[in-house]
């Protein structure tokens, strides 16, 4: 498979960089970038560029390799191998060089790559660079084409900086955020000026292998496969005068979209939760959950209908304890039986939150997504991000994210009041509103989202390499233990008493 080339105008040095910087948006380990293009059109900028914003190293010493023939820079995401083969005569020198050993697992820049014969992989990126001596002697042409594999990640590049050329961003400096749990990446864009703006990257994932009832994880629990969700609901809540980011512009196809940089001051200090921003951030919940909300939003020339959090989804969010948790942390295995009695614990004690009037769950409501913006008034003081999940479901669900915040340590006696104020400022508009319910309700879900939390954390310690969400695993264990005495849990938490006892203890 070959796409279509890609033509670019590069009019300085400038712009040779910055196109460097946007192709090492999309290459990592194992791809494979070809050079061509006449002497002195800018190959030496180019690549200069991309290993140096690869290795996030401004300051990077770039030698050539025309005598070397390699040159191999250690990198902290991947080692990147930039060979020069004018010099090959034939391709099984490639051997002798230790050309495959090297290679293997980094990113290759290959310039006269027609020298390696057969040795190259089909699925490469093509990047050849021309002068003209009629359009001035600083301008360059880039053409660009991708083969194999390589040609849809071109496509998706492609994308992005057709959303970065409609929102007018298209010539500003681009760095990338220290990312999250999640599949997503973001760049800050910073213009000359000192303007910002965010590059959301989330491009379409495919679906996973079937776990249940045929369909994967990602499709029982409702999560956004697209930017499509995102978009949708962004454009909902700031229709509701709250404050989740601007979108300049956005392609739905390829999950590239242009935000509002709403700034990092966010809920928490150095010495935890700031009490008035939570609170201030309850208050906001308590105003979405007293409205009749949507159920499908306008997208584009459609609509997207909120998926329903529905009794399925929450089942198979608590599976990640027994699947994640028991087998890896607490080395325990669960034959179908007692997996079977805990379902139905599971489904017995959410019939009840189910059975309430649904509203929007954000569904990650706590302090890694949400932002302190002080100069706007009132609840548009919280800035509201990571909101592409939302379903519709129990309204404790996303208080209970917050109060029982997984990233951070919420005291008892703050949790006590935004719980109080919250159900306080229900009240105020439904004098019906009933606290007794949503108590329980709240222990519920808690001890759900408790339980899912636990799951995901160990995952992505063994399954993603990111140990270091296991320093939250006890704030989420004591959670846990607290909702669960509740009495709306008890056949839950006898269940853990007889089979997981050691969870049971405080850590």
């Amino acid at each position: 498979m070959t796409g279509p080339v890609w033509r670019i105008d590069l009019e300085d040095e400038a712009a040779t960089r910055a196109l460097a910087a946007e192709v090492a948006e999309f290459v990592g380990a194992g791809d494979l970038i070809t050079l061509s293009g006449d002497l002195g059109a800018g190959k030496t900028t180019f690549v200069r560029a991309l290993l140096r914003f690869l290795a996030n190293d401004p300051e990077l010493e770039t030698p050539s390799p025309t005598f070397t023939l390699m040159q191999v820079y250690e990198t902290a995401r991947f080692p990147i191998v930039h060979a020069d083969l004018y010099r090959v005569q034939d391709p099984g020198e490639l051997v002798e060089l230790g050309w495959h050993e090297a290679s293997e697992g980094a990113l290759v820049l290959v310039e006269w790559a027609e020298r390696a014969g057969g040795e190259l992989a089909a699925d490469r990126l093509d990047v050849a660079l021309f002068s003209d001596a009629h359009r001035g002697p600083n301008y360059r042409r880039a053409e660009i084409s991708g083969h194999g594999a390589m040609a849809q990640k071109l496509l998706q590049t492609r994308g992005a900086q057709s959303v970065l050329e409609r929102a007018g961003w298209r010539r500003a400096q681009r760095t990338r955020l220290q990312g999250d749990a999640s599949t997503r990446a973001y760049d800050l864009l910073r213009r000359d000026n000192g303007e910002t703006a965010i590059l959301m990257i989330s491009p379409p994932r495919p679906d996973g292998p079937a776990i249940k009832n045929g369909k994967s994880y990602s499709a029982l629990v409702h999560l956004a496969e697209n930017i499509g969700p995102f978009v949708a609901v962004d454009a909902g809540l700031r229709s509701l005068g709250l404050s989740a980011p601007a979108i300049y512009a956005a392609d739905l196809e390829t999950g590239f979209a242009v935000l509002e940089n709403l700034g990092t001051e966010g809920v928490v200090d150095a010495d935890g939760p700031i009490p008035e921003r939570y609170l201030e951030a309850a208050a906001v919940l308590a105003f979405l959950h007293s409205r009749d909300l949507l159920h499908e939003l306008p997208l584009g020339e459609r609509h997207y209908a909120l998926p329903s959090y529905d009794l399925d989804a929450l089942v198979t969010e608590t599976e990640l304890l027994l699947e994640w948790y028991a087998p890896h942390i607490a080395g325990l295995t669960f034959a179908s039986g007692p997996r079977a009695q805990l379902e139905n614990a599971w489904r017995a004690a959410l019939a009840a939150p189910l059975a309430e009037k649904k509203t929007w769950c954000l569904r990650d409501y706590h302090s890694p997504n949400l932002l302190w913006l002080e100069d706007r008034p009132g609840l548009r003081r919280v800035g509201l991000l990571d909101f592409q999940d939302c379903v519709l479901g129990p309204a404790a669900y996303d208080l209970v994210s917050l109060a029982q915040d997984a990233r951070v340590d919420v005291a008892d006696d703050l949790e006590l009041k935004l719980l109080s104020a919250y159900a306080l400022a229900r009240k105020r508009v439904a004098a019906e509103f009933d606290m007794a319910a949503f108590a329980a309700s709240y222990a519920v879900m808690g001890a759900q989202r408790a339980s899912k939390i636990i799951g995901i954390f160990a995952r992505l310690d063994r399954r993603d390499n990111k140990p270091a969400y296991l320093q939250h695993l006890p704030r989420v264990v004591r959670y846990l233990n607290k909702n669960l005495r509740h009495p709306a849990l008890a056949e839950i938490k006898l269940w853990f008493e007889q089979n997981m006892p050691q969870l049971l203890s405080e850590p």
